[in-house]
């Protein structure tokens, strides 16, 4: 039997390998709250597709802290 936070654990390495992510997993994976998050997609010009995912690619400009 998996306990919560090894279910968690797989939901956290899963997300690194999908190529579109939900808001709140975005959120996770760029480790910042929900205003940070939305302060830092502007800066770099980043935004949602129309199915309402954002591009991991897109993301990894922020995980990597270049320079907007």
């Amino acid at each position: 039997m998996l306990k919560k936070n090894d279910k968690d654990v797989m939901k956290a390495i899963a997300i690194c390998f999908k190529p579109y992510l939900k808001p709140e997993e975005a959120m996770i994976y760029c480790d910042l709250g929900r205003t940070q998050f939305s302060k830092r997609c502007e800066e770099y010009g980043i935004f949602k597709n129309k199915n309402g995912y954002y591009k991991k690619e897109d993301l990894d400009l922020i995980v990597s802290g270049a320079p907007s």
